[in-house]
């Protein structure tokens, strides 16, 4: 077993090769959960993944709330079904809440009290008016005493959704807005902490796999013993080999031995073939050639699996230009499936779609 092999395999149980999800609603439920800070470029990655790329899957998806978009697993969104957000909110939440919470005594000064009365009014503007805005709530919580920065909003609202009260609503022009988790779920599927440990460790390790139990623990910010517990519960149906001192988890199937189609692929650097992983990330570099420091680039250009150039995406009037920036020469096959993978963008944003080496 090689890095690239590891690497290729992972392409294949994301779907980011062939056989592709059936919809987006399979795409965003064989992952669990994909990191969603850039709605508009974590919409590509969840249709890149579908075998119909097609921006209104996605979109009524949210619209119906079948799949939300809320804090959940690490301190940042994340696209999840409804029918999962119950039982992957009460397991993570608790842990990821402290982080909040201390952002919010630490950073903004508010005690337990002043939390819990701002988030009260953040849930009586929604009770009373309906899904709004960040801009709006703001405006409810003034009208109500409750005053503080922008970034203070982002964090208590954040809070909010860690404690499962509230939760992504309709987009409305272009805008994210916030509704009642109870209105959008109104019966939300729980598990016992027992079951929902054995069913993550289950979905992740066929979804993201192969991978290692430190993987799961960084992606759910769990500990290595909870992983360890849902992983005993389901390591019957699954596999596993050594590979670099590490023991990597995954569905049973046969390790890709050769390029899967297709072989180019342009995504964020927030996509689940990067963030899903953290203790064995670096097989997208096998030769070692990207820095080993923060990320200086928002998108990642992949051949055959590894990480060949650093991205930026740009979006005119009528076209989307792809800058990369190779980490190494690319030769002529690279650059040809790179140029594939930005036409493939291109159709699904109804673009012309270039690239530019830099």
């Amino acid at each position: 077993m090689r890095d690239v092999d590891i690497a290729r395999w992972r392409l294949r149980s994301q779907h980011l090769v062939w056989p592709h999800a059936g919809s987006a609603g399979e795409a965003v439920g064989s992952l669990l959960a994909v990191q969603a800070e850039n709605p508009s470029q974590v919409a590509w990655a969840v249709a890149s993944r579908t075998q119909k790329p097609d921006r209104a899957d996605l979109a009524s998806l949210l619209d119906d709330g079948a799949v939300l978009r809320t804090h959940v697993l690490r301190p940042t969104w994340h696209y999840v079904r409804a029918e999962d957000i119950g039982w992957l909110l009460d397991l993570t939440g608790p842990r990821v809440r402290r982080v909040t919470g201390q952002q919010l005594r630490n950073t903004h000064g508010l005690d337990e009290p002043s939390v819990d009365r701002a988030i009260a009014a953040v849930t009586e503007a929604l009770a009373s008016r309906g899904q709004l805005t960040r801009a709006q709530l703001a405006e409810e919580l003034r009208e109500r005493g409750v005053g503080g920065s922008k970034q203070m909003l982002v964090i208590l609202l954040a809070h909010a959704e860690l404690d499962g009260l509230i939760c992504s609503g309709r987009v409305v022009d272009g805008e994210h807005t916030y509704a009642l988790m109870a209105e959008r779920v109104p019966t939300p599927r729980r598990l016992s902490r027992t079951e929902a440990l054995a069913e993550l460790a289950l979905r992740y390790f066929t979804g993201h796999g192969p991978a290692t139990e430190r993987d799961l623990a960084y992606w759910a910010t769990l500990t290595l013993t909870d992983v360890r517990s849902g992983l005993q519960q389901v390591r019957d149906r699954l596999d596993s080999f050594e590979h670099d001192g590490r023991t990597f988890w995954h569905a049973p199937a046969e390790a890709p031995r050769e390029p899967q189609d297709p072989a180019g692929h342009l995504l964020q650097i927030l996509d689940e073939t990067y963030r899903g992983y953290q203790d064995s990330r670096w097989v997208l570099d096998a030769a070692g050639d990207v820095p080993r420091t923060r990320e200086s680039a928002i998108g990642m250009a992949l051949v055959d699996a590894q990480l060949l150039a650093a991205m930026k995406r740009t979006i005119g009037r009528d076209h989307v230009r792809f800058d990369l920036r190779p980490y190494r020469v690319l030769t002529p096959s690279q650059t040809e499936a790179l140029n594939h993978a930005a036409g493939q963008y291109g159709e699904y944003l109804q673009l012309k779609a270039e690239i530019t080496l830099l």
